[in-house]
C-alpha cells in the first residue's frame, strides 16, 4: 500500500476517497510567526499603520484562509468548518507577531491544512499590510502542533 494517499497505484495525483470514512469531530492547531524590525511591531502595537488595524483584518484574513484552503490547495476537500479561531501575540523581545490557529469540523477527513493555511494566510496579510515599511519581514516556524479525531487519532507534536 502506497502511504502517500494523494497517489494512486500508477503514481497519478488524486483525491483521497473519504466516502467510507466515518464523520467524527476534528480538531487541528497549527502555529507560526513573523518577524520583522521593531518600528514595524510599534507600528502594529500602536495601531498607526497606514492601512489600517493590521491585526484585525489578519484575523479576519486568517480566517478566510482556512474557509478557502480547498481553493488553494489542489486535492484539499472543500470542508464545512464548524469553528476557526486565530490568535495573536505580540513577542516585543524577539520583535514578532506570532499566530496560533484551531480549526474545527465534523466530518470524513481532517482540518489540518485549513488550519496551517489559516496561519499562513494571516501572516501574510501581516506582511502585506506592513511592507511599505518593512521589507525584510520573515514568516517562519509555520508548523502543526496538534490533531485530533479520525482514524489516526490524537496526534501532538514532539
Amino acid at each position: 500500500m502506497n502511504p502517500l494517499t494523494h497517489f494512486d497505484s500508477r503514481g497519478q495525483a488524486q483525491m483521497v476517497d473519504v466516502g467510507e470514512k466515518a464523520a467524527t469531530a476534528r480538531r487541528a492547531r497549527a502555529a507560526g510567526s513573523i518577524l520583522m524590525r521593531p518600528e514595524t511591531l510599534a507600528l502594529i502595537v500602536q495601531g498607526t499603520a497606514k492601512k489600517g488595524d493590521v491585526l484585525g483584518v489578519a484575523q479576519v484574513a486568517a480566517i478566510q484562509g482556512a474557509k478557502k484552503t480547498s481553493d488553494l490547495i489542489p486535492l484539499c476537500h472543500p470542508i464545512a468548518m464548524t469553528r476557526v479561531a486565530v490568535e495573536f501575540e505580540i513577542d516585543t523581545q524577539t520583535n514578532a507577531v506570532h499566530c496560533v490557529t484551531i480549526a474545527e469540523s465534523f466530518g470524513r477527513t481532517g482540518v489540518e491544512m485549513e488550519a496551517l493555511c489559516a496561519v499562513t494566510t494571516g501572516l501574510l496579510t501581516i506582511y502585506d499590510m506592513c511592507k511599505a515599511v518593512d521589507r525584510g519581514m520573515r514568516i517562519e516556524g509555520v508548523r502543526l502542533l496538534e490533531k485530533t479525531g479520525g482514524k489516526s487519532g490524537h496526534w501532538l507534536a514532539p
